[in-house]
C-alpha cells in the first residue's frame, strides 16, 4: 500500500467552532495521496460557510440531519480510497498520522489501526495527558470470542483506520439510535452523544483480522463542555453504554454465525461492563432509602454523579465532594470513613473493581467486618451498612 489513496472523512453537526482544525489537520498530512471528504449533517451553524471555504482542496457532502452513521456511510459511498480514516470535526490528527496508518497496513492481515491521543482542551491547548495508551494490538478475536464486544476494550471515538475491502463488508451502518433500542436519544440529546460506530467497527475489525496500535499518538482528543458522551449524565451514560454493547454483541453474534462460530452472547452480557454496573447501581438504589447517602469506593471509574436516584454518593477518598485517589494506609482509609460518616454517610459500597482493597488494606477490612453489618455481598459490590456499629449475632 505504498501509494495507495486515503480517503479522510470529516463528519460535522455544528461544529464550526472546531471544524476548520480538523479540516486543516486532513489537509496537512505529510503523505500527500489523499482525498477529505467533508460530510455536513445538516449543520445549523456557520459550518456550512466554513466547508465552502475550502473549494476544491475538499469534496463535501451536505445533507439533512441524520446522526453519525448516515453521516460516516454518505461519506464512505462517496470516498475512493484503498484505506479509509474517520474523524470526528472536533479531533484534530497529527501531520503523520495517515503515514504511520499506510506503515501499518504492510502487513496484509491488519484491518484496524488505532494510536495514542494526546488530550486538548476546547482552546486546542494540550492537557498533557495522553489516552488510551495500550490498545488492541494483534490477532483480537478469541477474545472477541470469550468477552464479546468488550475484548477489543480501548476503542477510540474517530481517528480509526480501515481497509476499504474490509468496510465494504461491513457498511452502510446500521441506525445504531432505532435497532438498539434508544429511543430515548431524540432530536434534543446532542448528535455525538447518540450510539455512534465505534464498538460496533472495532468488534466486527476483531472477526475478520489484526489490529495494529501506532505506539506514538497521531490525533488530538478535544475535551469540551459539549463532548457527546462525556457530557453525559450517569444514568444517560449508563443506557447509552448499555444499549451499544447489546447492538455490538448481536452483531458480533450474527457475523460469527456466518463464520460458523458458536459464541454465547448471554455470557457477553451478563459480564459486560455496563450490565454488571447496571445491577449494581440497582442493588446500591434498593438498600439505600431515598433521600440517604452512600460511600461509592470504584477508584473513580463509574463517573458516577452526586446523586444517583435521589440517593446522595460520596467517592472516597473525597476531597470537596471530588474524587482524591486511594488511602495511602488502613489509618488513613479508616479515618477518612469515618470522617464521612459524621457527615451523614449512611452506607459504603465496594465496586468490583476495588475488591482489591480487603487484601491490601487489611485494617479496614477487619474494620468493616467486625463494627458494620454487611448488608449484601455479590460478584458486583460488597455493601456495608454504616448506620450503627456492631454485627448482631
Amino acid at each position: 500500500m505504498s501509494n495507495a489513496l486515503v480517503s479522510i472523512i470529516v463528519n460535522n453537526y455544528n461544529y464550526q467552532r472546531f471544524l476548520t482544525e480538523a479540516i486543516d489537520s486532513a489537509l496537512k498530512q505529510t503523505y500527500c495521496n489523499t482525498e477529505v471528504i467533508v460530510v455536513d449533517d445538516g449543520s445549523t451553524d456557520g459550518s456550512l460557510e466554513i466547508i465552502a471555504s475550502y473549494g476544491r482542496r475538499i469534496i463535501p457532502l451536505l445533507k439533512g440531519n441524520g446522526g453519525q452513521n448516515s453521516a460516516l456511510n454518505a461519506g464512505f459511498s462517496l470516498s475512493r480510497g484503498d484505506v479509509v480514516l474517520f474523524l470526528d470535526s472536533d479531533d484534530v490528527l497529527c501531520p503523520t498520522a495517515v503515514t504511520a496508518a499506510i506503515d501499518a497496513f504492510s502487513d496484509p492481515d491488519v484491518v484496524k489501526v488505532h494510536w495514542p491521543w494526546l488530550e486538548w482542551d476546547e482552546s486546542s491547548r494540550a492537557t498533557g495527558k495522553v489516552w488510551w495508551k495500550s490498545l488492541p494490538d494483534g490477532d483480537m478475536r478469541d477474545l472477541v470470542l470469550r468477552a464479546g464486544p468488550e475484548g477489543v476494550a480501548g476503542y477510540l471515538p474517530s481517528g480509526n483506520a480501515y481497509p476499504r475491502k474490509f468496510l465494504q463488508g461491513v457498511f452502510p451502518l446500521p441506525d445504531v439510535r432505532r435497532s438498539a433500542g434508544c429511543g430515548s436519544y431524540n432530536g434534543e440529546t446532542h448528535w455525538a452523544a447518540r450510539p455512534g460506530p465505534d464498538l460496533y467497527l472495532a468488534t466486527l475489525a476483531a472477526l475478520h483480522g489484526r489490529m495494529k496500535q501506532v505506539e506514538e499518538p497521531q490525533a488530538c482528543y478535544r475535551m469540551h463542555e459539549h463532548n457527546g458522551y462525556q457530557s453525559l449524565k450517569f444514568e444517560e451514560r449508563l443506557r447509552f453504554d448499555l444499549a451499544l454493547f447489546d447492538y455490538a454483541s448481536k452483531a458480533a453474534a450474527e457475523h460469527c454465525h456466518k463464520l460458523g462460530i458458536p459464541v454465547n452472547r448471554d455470557l457477553w452480557r451478563a459480564n459486560s461492563w455496563a450490565h454488571r454496573v447496571q445491577r449494581a447501581a440497582r442493588d446500591i438504589v434498593s438498600l439505600v432509602p431515598f433521600g440517604g447517602s452512600f460511600i461509592l469506593v470504584d477508584g473513580d471509574e463509574w463517573k458516577a454523579d452526586p446523586s444517583m436516584s435521589g440517593r446522595k454518593r460520596m467517592p472516597f477518598l473525597e476531597r470537596d465532594g471530588k474524587y482524591w485517589g486511594n488511602p495511602r494506609d488502613d489509618e488513613n482509609a479508616i479515618e477518612e470513613l469515618e470522617r464521612l460518616r459524621e457527615a451523614g454517610a449512611q452506607f459504603i459500597v465496594f465496586a468490583w473493581s476495588t475488591f482489591w482493597w480487603f487484601d491490601y488494606y487489611v485494617g479496614l477490612r477487619q474494620y468493616l467486618r467486625t463494627r458494620f453489618l454487611c448488608v449484601l455481598e455479590n460478584d458486583s459490590i460488597v455493601m456495608f451498612d454504616l448506620r450503627r456499629e456492631g454485627v448482631p449475632e
